[in-house]
């Protein structure tokens, strides 16, 4: 079993689905509207590892790293993500994961990497690992590979040893998640994350994928609404100047005009709901929460949530 659907998984299984495809399993059971997906476990990078005999070769290069110099640590990045991406995945592995795409019947899906260490409260991974949207069956056990390479970009590995985890076992699993098309997506944090005020929450709303917002690429609109009766704060409108839409299976960097760009994003209704679906998941998990959001054709889906590790 490499391969276990959201619905087999909870926060529980951090150590084998990672944070991201922990907390995916965890909010499919409560009910709470996640696009459907599947997590390559992390036992399947493990057994990859073993069966190329990659596992004494990445061994060596870290051995090597001296991380308070660049150029070791980008080398080191270099050669075990070549090796990683070049390597053959174990064939039972590949059918597993083919299979699962399959009845997920999601032309497009998101691939996106899930460490086995991620979130705990000293050592946050979240954006070190990669994330490729848009994926399609061609490109799906490439990019699988290219996460579990990413447990070793240049940033991950000095992460590493600056939390002295180089000398722990980190592995990774691979979340696999239908694409959400999103009309408007963004982030909501349960706690305001300037002022630290507990009654407050922030979302961000921008137009098009959520990795525009992510990546800093745009200015996204700013709501605060009050958490007790959902009062809606402050709105800040933003003006946007591009979206990250879907083209073939690329994705695509589309210009707005200063008229579309600089409309409100989403209407008060739409804050309420948000709201109230983003103040259950903080219930839920009964602590301050980072959560991502997508809204397509009158729905709102939630991407990822983690624990807000900086109050």
């Amino acid at each position: 079993m490499f391969v276990k659907i959201f619905r087999q998984l909870s926060k529980k299984d951090v150590s084998i689905a990672g944070g991201k495809g922990a907390s995916l399993g965890e909010m499919t059971q409560a009910g709470i509207t996640v696009p459907p997906g599947f997590v390559v476990v992390a036992s399947a990078f493990d057994q990859f590892l073993e069966e190329t005999d990659l596992d004494a070769e990445v061994e060596a290069a870290l051995k090597k790293v001296n991380h308070k110099d660049i150029n070791s640590v980008e080398e080191a990045s270099e050669d075990i993500r070549g090796l990683i991406e070049k390597a053959k995945m174990p064939k039972d592995v590949a059918e597993e994961v083919k299979s699962h795409f399959r009845r997920l019947k999601s032309k497009f899906v998101a691939v996106r990497s899930s460490a086995t260490a991620e979130d705990s409260s000293t050592a946050a991974w979240a954006g070190q690992l990669e994330t490729y949207l848009n994926t399609t069956e061609k490109d799906l056990l490439k990019n699988v590979q290219k996460c579990w390479s990413s447990l070793f970009t240049p940033r991950a590995i000095f992460y590493r040893f600056e939390k002295k985890l180089h000398k722990k076992p980190v592995s990774v699993a691979v979340v696999v998640q239908a694409m959400i098309q999103s009309e408007i997506s963004g982030i909501c944090f349960t706690v305001h994350p300037v002022t630290k005020d507990r009654n407050q929450m922030v979302i961000e709303a921008g137009f098009g994928l959520g990795e525009a917002i992510v990546s800093g690429s745009v200015t996204p609109d700013t709501y605060v609404v009050h958490k007790d009766d959902l009062s809606i704060l402050d709105i800040n409108v933003s003006e946007q100047s591009m979206m990250i839409v879907r083209a073939g299976n690329k994705n695509l960097h589309k210009k707005l005009s200063a008229k579309a760009g600089g409309r409100q994003k989403l209407t008060g209704k739409q804050i309420v709901e948000l709201a109230k679906i983003c103040k259950g998941i903080e219930k839920h998990y009964k602590k301050p929460q980072d959560i991502e959001w997508a809204f397509v054709r009158g729905k709102f889906y939630i991407t990822q949530s983690r624990p807000i590790t900086t109050l």
